[in-house]
């Protein structure tokens, strides 16, 4: 059997997020069908570095499977991508060494939240970010999420579902970045809560809006307490931008 390695972007909109789940379209089960018809295969299982969930994106999600499949390494490419949908392209294919594993051998991971605060909102952009009328205060924000690098209990930016042993993780970077009316957050880490950028998304987005001072954040972390954070942000403006081996 030949470990294959591919990198992955999709549209999540109308997806049920990665994760198959019985009576849903997700983005696991589409590729697995997919890798299944070009190969003959009965049943391939994709690992991918991370769940995503419904309606976000990725640029950058990596998944390993293992296949005996013969198609030469040259065409393999564009094979896979003649099988799937258009919501969803491979666009790299390495054969890794048998032992590697896309989610245990994943070391960091970056997130983009994108938000328009603009006075008009765009119908062409409404699943793909976050839109509010209000303007924001980037600068606030980006002062406020300081705090939050480096390592840390987030249980206060977790939902609770599925639970983990540990809410301890490491924020090796976090920005603010306005370019005219949009804003993006970019959080890279060892790892990721559930729901956690999109909560960091939230709390920071009411610091903005000058709903909260910027000492609030440094309190919800001390609190571990997820009442205390701000609303779970929705998912459509959230991408997985890379992971990192």
């Amino acid at each position: 059997m030949r470990n294959f390695k591919l990198l992955l972007s999709y549209d999540g909109t109308d997806f049920q997020g990665w994760q198959t789940q019985p009576g849903y379209r997700t983005v696991q089960e589409t590729l697995e069908t997919a890798l299944c018809a070009l190969t003959g295969e009965t049943k391939i299982r994709v690992n991918a570095s991370g769940r995503t969930d419904a309606g976000v994106h990725a640029l950058g999600q990596v998944v390993n499977f293992y296949s005996a499949m013969h198609v030469p390494f040259f065409k393999l490419l564009g094979a896979i991508n003649a099988h799937l949908p258009d919501d969803i392209v491979v666009r790299s294919v390495e054969e890794m060494p048998q032992a590697f594993d896309a989610n245990r051998d994943a070391i960091r991971k970056l997130y983009r939240y994108v938000i328009h605060d603009g006075p008009v909102p765009s119908p062409f952009l409404r699943k793909y970010c976050c839109q509010t009328k209000r303007p924001l205060d980037a600068a606030a924000m980006a002062r406020a999420a300081a705090v939050l690098q480096g390592r840390h209990d987030f249980h206060s930016f977790e939902t609770e579902w599925p639970n983990r042993n540990s809410s301890v993780r490491t924020i090796t970077h976090l920005s603010v970045n306005r370019a005219g009316e949009y804003i993006w957050i970019d959080v890279e880490a060892d790892g990721f809560l559930y729901n956690m950028v999109r909560t960091i998304a939230g709390t920071l987005m009411h610091v903005g809006r000058g709903h909260w001072p910027e000492s609030k954040v440094a309190e919800i972390l001390q609190a571990e307490d997820r009442a205390q954070a701000g609303p779970t942000a929705p998912a459509q403006g959230l991408f997985l931008m890379r992971v990192t081996y």
